[in-house]
């Protein structure tokens, strides 16, 4: 089945604001019901999104029972962090430096430093 590059975007951007409706109201768990209606589409719709994030591994947690509901995993989530260009130069440069012997996780940190500073302007 092909499915269109312009099909796929909304979805992506509805998958990325649940996650941040998640991390906003960490760790108080949402419903389904309460999510579908901050992001405008119907709980069937959350449960498929939610499914899809937790099959790729964004760790989303499920409670049952009074209180229940949808939360992202605050234990395995840092909160936003700043950096100035010149501090995330020096990161780039310490798991640079590490070279093909680092971990898969600051391999991933490296490209998404790169990102951001080549985003900003950034030398």
């Amino acid at each position: 089945m092909l499915i269109s590059i312009h099909a796929l975007v909304p979805r992506v951007e509805r998958q990325h604001r649940l996650i941040e409706e998640l991390r906003a109201t960490a760790p108080r768990a949402l419903t389904a019901g309460s999510l579908a209606r901050r992001l405008g589409v119907s709980a069937r719709t959350i449960e498929r999104d939610l499914a899809d994030l937790m099959e790729a591994g964004v760790p989303v947690v499920s409670q049952r029972g009074p209180g229940g509901g949808y939360a992202i995993d605050a234990r395995s989530v840092l909160p936003p962090l700043t950096f100035t260009p010149g501090e995330a130069s020096a990161l780039v440069a310490s798991l640079a430096a590490v070279g093909p012997r680092s971990s898969a996780s600051a391999q991933r940190a490296l490209a998404k430093l790169i990102d951001a500073l080549c985003r900003d302007g950034a030398p």
